[in-house]
């Protein structure tokens, strides 16, 4: 079954929302976001979480002692690196799973994938100034069927009425969403019950 990660938690409710729903992972944004929390913020909501549900600790190009304090202070599961420098943080990183977010416009992305070291690989739409978190999805078709030779993660513009779609064309591990389950900038119940259902349907 394909799992769901939803991210961007960064409230007390949304972490008895997810205790109660149960997705199989929830991120912690600590790169410059509308969602972001501080190291202080997440080690509290990690405390509150349900032990099944791992953590997964979103950074962008910052300081490897900065994404060491975070991994261990929240007790993250799983480091998600986003930004132009990734090679340079992987080959420094020996603690944790580490996830690398490639941004895709084209299946020229798809084919760099190949060649991408990281125990998962988050496939993200290609956004002039934004790393994450856009709510706009990428042309799936391009990525079709890679999910068969790589840990695929999607996101991108998910939402309740969309990701069996992405999860027909893509087959990925796992799917990522943020905004597509908010309203008014916050997780709703209503909407993450929702899309959780779905992905279990597809």
């Amino acid at each position: 079954m394909v799992k769901v990660k939803i991210c961007g938690i960064r409230r007390i409710e949304d972490v008895y929302m997810m205790n109660e729903l149960k997705p199989d992972y929830v991120g912690f944004v600590f790169a410059e976001s509308k969602r972001k929390v501080s190291i202080e913020e997440a080690e509290r909501l990690s405390r509150e979480l349900d032990k099944d549900i791992k953590k997964v600790g979103v950074f962008l190009e910052q300081d490897l002692n900065f994404i060491k304090a975070a991994f261990e202070k929240a007790r993250l599961d799983i480091i998600q690196l986003h930004g132009e420098n990734q090679e340079v943080y992987c080959k420094s990183i020996d603690f944790g799973e580490v996830w690398r977010a490639v941004r895709i416009s084209s299946v020229e992305d798809i084919e760099n994938i190949k060649r991408e070291a990281a125990a998962g690989i988050l496939l993200d739409s290609k956004i002039e100034g934004s790393y994450g978190g856009s709510g706009k999805s990428f042309e799936w078709k391009v990525a079709e069927d890679i999910g068969k030779s790589q840990k695929i993660i999607l996101a991108g513009g998910l939402n309740e009425s969309n990701v069996k779609e992405g999860i027909r064309i893509v087959k990925p591990y796992a799917v990522d969403v943020s905004s597509g389950v908010e309203v008014n900038g916050f997780k709703d119940y209503e909407k993450c019950k929702s899309f959780i259902r779905k992905v279990k349907e597809a």
